[in-house]
C-alpha cells in the first residue's frame, strides 16, 4: 500500500558533530568511505540568520557523507553514540537509524519501505532542513522535493530488539536510491558549531515545542526555525496518527529527584521519553523510557522519573550529569497535538 505522508524537518531528533572528526565508530556503522569532506577554505559563506538552516543541513549532509551516505545505504546496527561522536545531535534511541544521500530525478526521489514486522518510518529531508515528508506504510515511494538533494532517514524500531531491527534493515531495497554527486555548500563549520550553541543555549531555561514546516514556504518565524534546526536537526512535522511531535523540557539539575506524570499520549505507534546533555546529545550510559515497556500507575497515568533511584516509577538516572528531556510521539495522537498531554511542563 503506498501512502504518503508529509513531515517537517529538524534531529533527530534529530544533527551536530565535533567538525574536526569522524561521528561515529565503523563498528557501529555499515560503512567505509575512502575520503572524508574537505575542510571549508577561507573563502567560506558566511552564517546569518537567513542560512543558518540551510548551513546546519550542510553540516549534518558532511557528517553522513563522511561515512559514505552519499554512495550507498549506510546503517547503524547499533543504538546511537553518545556525546558528540553523534552524527546528529538529539538521536533518538528507539530506533537504529539507516542514512541516504540521493539526489532528485525530476523533482522526485524514490525509495521503498519493505514489509516487517517491526516499525519502519522513512523522513525526507531537504537541504533547507525540512522534513518535506514522512512515510510509516511499506510500499514503493517516488516523491517531490524541493532542492536538488535529499536526506533519507530509515528508522528502524527496536521494540522486539536490536537482531530484528537489524534483519528489518536488510530487508530495505536500496535498488531505487539514485546517488548523484553532491557537493558540500562552502561554509565553515567551525562558525555553524559556533551558531549552533548559542542558539541551542537560548532555549534551555524554557519548553520548547518544534513546529517544523514542510516546506520553505511554510517557515513564518524564521528565529524559531533556526532554534529548531539547532535543538534538533532531523525531526518530523506533526501528522495524527503518521508523524510525530516532538518537545524539549528545560534544562534540569541531576542533584534532585524530579519526576512528571501525565494521561497516556496514545501514540499509534509509540511514545519515549530522553534525556541529553547540555548540548543535546546523548549521555554516557543513559537509557530512555518508551511506551514499549514503560510500567503505568493503577489509574492509567504514566510517571517518569529522574534521578530517584530503582525503585521509582519508570526511572531514568543520568549518572550526575545535568539534563533536559525530550518527549517523542510516534504517530502522534489528536490530544497531545491539542496541547492536553505535556509532560515537559509539569516537572517536579
Amino acid at each position: 500500500m503506498r501512502t504518503a505522508v508529509f513531515i517537517a524537518m529538524v534531529l533527530s531528533s534529530a544533527i551536530a558533530c565535533s567538525p574536526s572528526e569522524s561521528p561515529v565508530s565503523n563498528n557501529s556503522v555499515d560503512a567505509s568511505p575512502d575520503t572524508a569532506v574537505a575542510e571549508a577554505p577561507a573563502s567560506s559563506l558566511k552564517v546569518t540568520e537567513t542560512n543558518y538552516a540551510h548551513a546546519e543541513t550542510a553540516r549534518n549532509f558532511r557528517n553522513w557523507v563522511n561515512l559514505g551516505a552519499d554512495q550507498k545505504l549506510v546503517h547503524m546496527r547499533e543504538l546511537p553514540p553518545r556525546g558528540t561522536a553523534a552524527p546528529t545531535v538529539q538521536m533518538n534511541d528507539d530506533t537504529l537509524y539507516s542514512i541516504a544521500i540521493v539526489e532528485a530525478v525530476n523533482g522526485n526521489v524514490a525509495f521503498s519501505i519493505p514489509v516487517v514486522d517491526v516499525y519502519m518510518a522513512v523522513q525526507v529531508v531537504t537541504e533547507g532542513g525540512h522534513g518535506q515528508h514522512y512515510v510509516v506504510e511499506a510500499g514503493d515511494y517516488d516523491l517531490p522535493v524541493e532542492t536538488s538533494f535529499a536526506f533519507l532517514i530509515y528508522r528502524t524500531g527496536t521494540e522486539k530488539g536490536l537482531d530484528a531491527s537489524r534483519q528489518a534493515q536488510d530487508q530495505i531495497d536500496s535498488s531505487p536510491l539514485n546517488f548523484g554527486a553532491y557537493e558540500l555548500p562552502n561554509y565553515d563549520f567551525e562558525e555553524v558549531e559556533a551558531w549552533t550553541s548559542r542558539l541551542t543555549a537560548e532555549t534551555q531555561g524554557k519548553a520548547f515545542s518544534y513546529t517544523f514546516p514542510r516546506t520553505s514556504a511554510e517557515v513564518t518565524d524564521r528565529h524559531q526555525w533556526n532554534l529548531e534546526n539547532a535543538n534538533g536537526w532531523g525531526g518530523s512535522s506533526p501528522e495524527v496518527g503518521v508523524a510525530n511531535v516532538y518537545t524539549n523540557s528545560t534544562f534540569l539539575s541531576a542533584d534532585e529527584c524530579l519526576s512528571t506524570t501525565f494521561d497516556d499520549p496514545k501514540s499509534k505507534y509509540f511514545t519515549s521519553i530522553t534525556a541529553y546533555d547540555q548540548d543535546r546529545y546523548l549521555i554516557d550510559g543513559v537509557r530512555n523510557v518508551n511506551s514499549h515497556s514503560w510500567e503505568p500507575n493503577d489509574d492509567g497515568s504514566i510517571t517518569v522519573s529522574f534521578n530517584c533511584g530503582d525503585d521509582s516509577p519508570n526511572n531514568i538516572d543520568t549518572n550526575g550529569q545535568d539534563f533536559s528531556f525530550t518527549m517523542r510521539y510516534y504517530g502522534v495522537s489528536q490530544t497531545v497535538v491539542d496541547g492536553n498531554i505535556a509532560p515537559e511542563t509539569t516537572v517536579q
